[in-house]
């Protein structure tokens, strides 16, 4: 068994694919195949389920992939330290993105100056919504991923704060207001945006023992400022997630009672991460945003 191997075998049960995942790796897809076989014929058991145009992890196959992850890890971790030993010239950080605020108002300006600090990092960004980048946490497909904080079960970093606003029709009588309150937002139909601040949506209504008329789920905030804006419903983003440029269609209120949200850098262990991932989050504590 070796950590080529493990990658291969990772990626595949990633991507759901043998083609893809040599498209990935940049290499043919018999090689791909070829080192599945191996793994499985050392193992002796069936790690993926083949299909016509996917394949799935096995049972047993979804336990190893845990413990490929985990050993991939430490692997990378060790490449880095003797990297970082020869002033950090090659390496690779993986990141988790979510939502406007993280990938659009954070990211761009943490990554401009690592890269020109570590030229030889390679760097890879996946985005996706908060509850899956702290998935990806959790399963150690990144190394570090923003994430809206509280989050007790790993090792976090504060960099941002802003707040939650209402969200409404440019002609919406609650527009009159100088501030809305969680309730009166449940008069209307409701649009759950899944983008970024997902969870802690659902925790406010639910710790104000509020149900919104939840009509519409939207995966990004641009459909959810274009369905406000035609009167479909009202609802309730992040104000550093919005344009700056603001839109007349609609409106933005601060909420009543005020609702913080802060966003921060998280990792499975600190003691474990790379020099690269800690170079990183060093960098990000010094920006001011």
């Amino acid at each position: 068994m070796t950590l080529t191997q493990l990658e291969i075998f990772s990626r595949v049960a990633e991507l759901q694919g043998f083609t893809s995942a040599a498209l990935r790796l940049g290499i043919s897809q018999s090689a791909v195949s070829h080192a599945i076989k191996a793994l499985e014929q050392e193992l002796g058991v069936e790690l993926f389920r083949r299909h016509q145009s996917q394949v799935e992890l096995t049972d047993i196959g979804q336990q190893l992939l845990m413990r490929a992850r985990t050993l991939l890890g430490v692997a990378s971790t060790l490449q880095q330290e003797a990297s970082d030993a020869r002033g950090m010239k090659r390496g690779t950080l993986r990141i988790g993105s979510f939502g406007p605020t993280a990938s659009n108002r954070l990211l761009p300006r943490i990554l401009k100056p690592f890269r020109e600090a570590h030229p030889g990092i390679e760097v890879h960004v996946d985005e996706g919504p908060d509850r899956q980048v702290i998935q990806w946490l959790d399963e150690r497909r990144i190394d570090v991923g923003f994430v809206v904080l509280e989050q007790e079960r790993f090792d976090t970093f504060a960099l941002f704060k802003d707040q939650m606003v209402a969200l409404l029709p440019g002609a919406h009588p609650l527009a009159a207001h100088a501030s809305v309150a969680l309730k009166a937002l449940c008069e209307d139909p409701f649009i759950l945006t899944e983008a970024g601040s997902l969870e802690l949506v659902s925790r406010l209504f639910s710790s104000a023992r509020l149900t919104p008329k939840v009509r519409y789920r939207c995966s990004q905030l641009l459909s959810t400022l274009e369905a406000v804006s035609r009167g479909d419903g009202v609802s309730v983003v992040a104000q550093a997630s919005l344009p700056e440029a603001g839109d007349a269609r609609y409106q933005v209120r601060p909420l009543s009672p005020p609702v913080s949200r802060e966003i921060g850098l998280a990792v499975l262990d600190q003691r474990e991460s790379t020099p690269a991932t800690l170079a990183f989050i060093r960098l990000a504590q010094c920006i001011d945003f």
